[in-house]
C-alpha cells in the first residue's frame, strides 16, 4: 500500500470506475438508455482529483484497490471540481436521472454527520478481477491504526448491503440509513469511535 499521488490518478479513477459500475447504488445513478458507460470516468476522475492532493488516498501496489479518505474538515472536491461533476452529469444523463442524481447528492450533504470531527472514507473500491482476496480490507484496516494512533474517528456511507458486515468487522456500527437511487435501494451510515 502506498499514498497516491498526481501520477496515480489514471489508475485510481479506473480503479474506481470499474468497483462501482455495479454498485447498487451508483450503478443505477450513473446508467445510460444506450448502455454506455463511457461517462464514468469523468465522473469518478473528479473524486480522484478531489482527494488525492489532500493526501489520503490509499492504493495497493498493483491498482487492484484503493481507499478514497477526505481529512477532518477536508471536502471532497473544489467548488470548481463540483461544477465539472454537475457538468458530467447534465451532459451525459436524462434530464429525470439528473434530476434524481442531485437529490441524491442532496441526501449525501443532508446526512453527513457535523459534530464531531472525523476522517470520511468516501470511496472503497475494489477492480472486480481481486475481489474476495481482502484486499482493501487490509488497506482500511491499516488506515484505522494509523487514525486511532491520531484519536480521530471514521464514517463512511456503505452504497451495498452485501458489504455492511465488513466494515462492521472494522469496528464500523451502523448509524442510520437514507434512500439511495432507486426504490429499496439504501445509503447505510456508519461511524467508529477510536478504538484504544
Amino acid at each position: 500500500m502506498r499514498i497516491a499521488t498526481q501520477a496515480d490518478i489514471d489508475d485510481v479513477t479506473t480503479t474506481i470506475a470499474l468497483a462501482f459500475a455495479t454498485d447498487p447504488v451508483w450503478g443505477p445513478a450513473l446508467a445510460r438508455a444506450d448502455g454506455s458507460t463511457a461517462h464514468h470516468l469523468a465522473f469518478w476522475r473528479l473524486f480522484a482529483e478531489g482527494a488525492v492532493p489532500q493526501g489520503m488516498v490509499f492504493r495497493s501496489d498493483d491498482d487492484a484497490a484503493v481507499a478514497v479518505w477526505i481529512p477532518p474538515g477536508g471536502d471532497e472536491m473544489t467548488g470548481d471540481q463540483e461544477t465539472a461533476l454537475r457538468a458530467v452529469v447534465t451532459d451525459n444523463l436524462d434530464s429525470e436521472v439528473q434530476d434524481a442524481m442531485f437529490a441524491l447528492w442532496d441526501r449525501f450533504d443532508a446526512n453527513h454527520p457535523d459534530t464531531e470531527p472525523h476522517a470520511y472514507l468516501s470511496l472503497l473500491a475494489t477492480r472486480p478481477e481481486h475481489r474476495g482476496h481482502g484486499i482493501a480490507q487490509q488497506i482500511v484496516r491499516d488506515n484505522l491504526v494509523e487514525f486511532d494512533r491520531q484519536g480521530i474517528p471514521t464514517y463512511l456511507e456503505s452504497t451495498n448491503p452485501a458489504n455492511d458486515h465488513r466494515y462492521e468487522r472494522l469496528g464500523f456500527t451502523k448509524v442510520g440509513e437514507f434512500a439511495g437511487f432507486t426504490p429499496g435501494s439504501i445509503v447505510s451510515k456508519m461511524w467508529r469511535p477510536v478504538s484504544s
